[in-house]
């Protein structure tokens, strides 16, 4: 509503009127009632509810009090940047923290261990926006190390660009931002695939296979590999909702115009029907997530089975 009240006030100019709202913009009554009726703030709280619910059902998200277009459209024309970023970040976080955690857990205790600990938990400190401001400032356009662009996804000139020129101008947009999507998680998931690793060396199963003369690298990346996995399996859910939700800080720091930033600004500009549609974008992304990990579990677990 109060976007509303703005721009009936700047649609009126000297804002005379009879009904005045929170930011001193006057409102003729009956076309406060207009507006109230059209996106049916005249109903009690419930049946605005069950009405959300209805349209949701039949994939309609509203309309965006700010684009003017329907929120679908205004959510699937960030897709693509968000998936880019997601996809790329979600597969090198897995290749990177899974062998770096394995190799962590053979090498536990060496100096190896120790001074990567330092730099993974030092990674893990760090909140990928603040570092992103920090790489911007260091490595971003204008800066002592002029080496990437402070922002946005791609040259404004990327239409005119050779092919070469428009993978090497990509490159140096995700750069930057890609580090800050991976710094968190990365962490996270070397700890986790580390002690995870560390626990299975330690059971029988795996003393008998040494026992049996299994050479060590089979009996490591085989059987207590395959264990290991379980617990960051049940991690994948989390992951995909953020291939397309992205991160809002992140986005907004680099200005990269993904779902993340999208969110960001339907919150300070009060867009709802935007806000609830990446709202349950999100959701529904975590719930799927949640049933691919579950699957997964029982592929790597074959104590488990689906009935």
């Amino acid at each position: 509503m109060e976007i509303m009240r703005l721009k009936m006030g700047g649609a009126n100019g000297d804002g005379t009127g009879g009904n005045s709202g929170s930011s001193g913009i006057n409102i003729p009554e009956s076309a406060m009632q207009e507006i109230k009726k059209f996106y049916g703030f005249d109903k009690p709280i419930h049946e605005r509810y069950f009405q959300w619910v209805g349209n949701l059902m039949k994939l309609n998200l509203g309309k965006s009090y700010v684009y003017a277009e329907p929120v679908w459209d205004v959510i699937t024309s960030r897709f693509p940047i968000s998936i880019y970023f997601g996809l790329i970040s979600f597969v090198l976080t897995y290749m990177i923290s899974i062998p770096l955690g394995v190799f962590k857990a053979v090498k536990n205790g060496s100096m190896f261990d120790v001074l990567s600990s330092v730099f993974v938990f030092i990674g893990y400190s760090i909140p990928g926006f603040a570092l992103g401001a920090f790489l911007l400032v260091m490595f971003g356009g204008g800066s002592f190390l002029d080496w990437f662009p402070l922002g946005g996804f791609r040259s404004e000139d990327w239409d005119t660009m050779s092919f070469m020129s428009k993978v090497t101008d990509q490159l140096h947009h995700t750069v930057l931002p890609l580090v800050c999507y991976l710094i968190g998680s990365f962490a996270t998931l070397t700890i986790l695939t580390k002690n995870s690793v560390i626990e299975n060396l330690s059971q029988d199963y795996i003393r008998t296979a040494f026992s049996k003369g299994i050479s060590e690298n089979k009996v490591i990346f085989k059987h207590a590999l395959r264990n290991s996995l379980i617990p960051v399996s049940t991690g994948i859910g989390h992951f995909l909702s953020l291939i397309l939700a992205g991160s809002f800080l992140i986005e907004t720091v680099f200005n990269i115009d993904g779902m993340g930033l999208l969110g960001y600004k339907s919150v300070v500009q009060r867009d709802y029907p935007v806000v609830m549609g990446i709202l349950v974008i999100s959701t529904l992304l975590l719930l799927i997530g949640n049933i691919i990990s579950d699957i997964l579990y029982a592929l790597v677990d074959p104590r488990i089975r689906f009935k």
